[in-house]
Order: structure tokens, then C-alpha cells, then sequence
């Protein structure tokens, strides 16, 4: 039987100290649910977690990514963030994605990529499906994007709708970019997932480094063909 954590010392919340369960209003979760640069961590001690509070890791860094970073699936739902963006030149045009994934606020792996031609709102929906996938297990992922199409799109049901009425708005017009949505979907239905809005170019670390990524991307020469788009 795997071995969980008892402790989760939370060095930068409402409320910092050591606590003895994640989920409900005593718990770790209430004190950094949605804190901008939020500290914590689960362990498996009490003695564990005060050593790690009196000199708690830096909530966001560039650290080399790391080769299988997550072994067990006890891991807190908050533990797991996700930073997606995309963007296309002159849209469409070239463009490309970036993703930042961090566990215990520590950035475990960057993803990158592009098309010679695409649209942003296509980069913005591949950034979350390349983060989402690269967990093959069932994991509890909070997911920030500043695309309203997607988050709007996976939180008032559009995306569904549109797939129950293959894949029509309610005007009767086609959805677009349903490949894309189909695969975003399914993820959705296979983690937890909770989504979340960021606004974009506004100081937030994930977001900005996303951004970076996938201008980067978006401005390399030889990107291949982007099958998916019309």
C-alpha cells in the first residue's frame, strides 16, 4: 500500500503553518487555493514539514525538467498546476504553444511547439491537451489559460453541446476546431480538472513564461503543416 502524506506545511496562505489534512475548511487547500505565489508542500512528518518551513522552497523555478517527477498519484490536488498559452502571428498565421507544469510549486517540465500556419484560439486548445497528456495517470490538475474561448468553452458546457449536436453551434453553424476539442474533451473526462482564467501579460510567472515559449515557437523556421486547420 502506498504511503501518504500527512502534513501539508503551507509557508506562504492566508493562514501559514502545518496541517493535517488537504481538503475541507480546516485543511491546507483553503489557505492557497488561487494565492498568487502560494507555498506549500505535503509530507509525510510533522518534523519533515517544520524543517521545510523554516526554509521553504521558491514557489516558481526553471530547473531542468525531470525525468518520471511524479511516482505517486497521493499527491494533493493542488500540487499539480498547469500554465498553457498560444498565439499566431498575425493570426493565422505562424504559431505555436507553450506549457509550464509544476508540482509542490516547482516547475517539473516545459512544452513547446508550432505550425507554419494556425490560429491562436488552436494553440490556445493544443497548450492545454500537450499538458493534460503528459500524465498518463489520473491526476487532480488545476489548469490556468487566458483564453476565454477555452476556458468559457470547458466551463458553461459550450464544447459539449457542440459534440452532443455533432459538433453545431445552436445557430446551426459548424464549431470550429472540433479535432482539437474532441481530444481536450477527453482528457477533461479522464483527470479532474479545474480551469482556471489568468489574465494574460499581467506579471504572473507561469503565464508569462508560456507566452515566451510560444512566440519562440511561433517565429522558428521549417514548423511543419498544422493538419487540423482549414
Amino acid at each position: 500500500m502506498a504511503k501518504t502524506k500527512k502534513f501539508y506545511a503551507v509557508a506562504k496562505g492566508l493562514k501559514p503553518g502545518i496541517y493535517q489534512t488537504w481538503f475541507g475548511a480546516e485543511g491546507a487547500e483553503v489557505q492557497v487555493k488561487g494565492i498568487q505565489g502560494a507555498r506549500y508542500k505535503g509530507f509525510y512528518t510533522r518534523k519533515e514539514a517544520e524543517e521545510w518551513l523554516e526554509k521553504p522552497e521558491v514557489t516558481f523555478s526553471r530547473s531542468a525538467p525531470q525525468k518520471n517527477p511524479i511516482q505517486s498519484s497521493s499527491a494533493p490536488e493542488a500540487d499539480i498546476e498547469i500554465y498553457t498559452d498560444g498565439s499566431a502571428l498575425n493570426n493565422p498565421g505562424p504559431g505555436g504553444y507553450g506549457v509550464v507544469i509544476q508540482h509542490n510549486g516547482r516547475t517539473i517540465q516545459e512544452l513547446s511547439g508550432g505550425y507554419r500556419r494556425t490560429t491562436n484560439n488552436r494553440m490556445e486548445l493544443l497548450a492545454c491537451i500537450m499538458g493534460l497528456s503528459y500524465f498518463k495517470e489520473k491526476k487532480s490538475i488545476t489548469l490556468y489559460s487566458d483564453s476565454k474561448y477555452v476556458i468559457d468553452g470547458i466551463t458553461k458546457g459550450w464544447a459539449k453541446n457542440w459534440r452532443k449536436k455533432g459538433w453545431k453551434k445552436s445557430n446551426g453553424e459548424n464549431a470550429l476546431n472540433p479535432d482539437l476539442w474532441e481530444k481536450l474533451l477527453s482528457l477533461v473526462e479522464f483527470h479532474h480538472v479545474d480551469f482556471r482564467w489568468v489574465k494574460g501579460h499581467a506579471g504572473n510567472p507561469g503565464n508569462e513564461r508560456c507566452d515566451i515559449l510560444a512566440n519562440n515557437e511561433a517565429a522558428r523556421t521549417g514548423l511543419p503543416v498544422d493538419q487540423g486547420y482549414s
